[in-house]
């Protein structure tokens, strides 16, 4: 067997294997999209089901115009969660969750903010880390095949291409 027998055989066997992985990225979208989702939802339900408290954290924290910021940080876990639960604009709305979860950091959790470059460690093991990692993560690689998204835009993509072909 020659070098370049050898070498397209494992060229081979990469791309089989590189397929067989990538089976594996709607899959995984779903299950973070899933957790995730849940959890924004629950986290922001938990804001406007309890108005006066988050206001008053808010007001310790100095941030202006407490209440409206804890009914929109609220609204935007919430109902951002339940939209990132189900993959349905998840690409727009991941926006305002990752926003709101830069907030958090700089203004509930400065020091581990801060600690980024120092102390890597703190800064990822902060609530607000895996919260927006995942809106990144789907900002980027969009909610996957099992998503309302993915369903909504073949239903475009047939309906666009029937009419060109017209």
């Amino acid at each position: 067997m020659t070098s370049s027998n050898k070498v397209g055989i494992l060229a081979n066997i990469y791309c089989l294997w590189v397929k067989a992985v990538s089976c594996l990225q709607s899959p995984l979208l779903l299950v973070m999209r899933l957790y995730w989702g849940w959890q924004f939802f629950q986290t922001g339900k938990g804001k406007l089901m309890n108005l006066d408290r988050v206001t008053g954290f808010f007001e310790s924290l100095h941030i202006p115009h407490p209440h409206l910021n804890a009914i929109m940080a609220g609204c935007t876990e919430c109902f951002g969660g339940l939209c990132l639960l189900l993959g349905l604009g998840s690409r727009v709305l991941t926006i305002p969750l990752i926003v709101t979860m830069c907030v958090a950091y700089v203004t509930a959790d400065p020091d581990r903010l801060k600690a980024i470059f120092s102390d890597p460690d703190k800064f990822v093991t902060a609530d607000e880390f895996l919260f927006m990692l995942t809106a990144v993560i789907v900002l980027i690689f969009g909610p996957g095949k099992f998503s309302l998204d993915w369903l909504i835009g073949k239903k475009c993509c047939k309906t666009s291409g029937k009419t060109e072909k017209a």
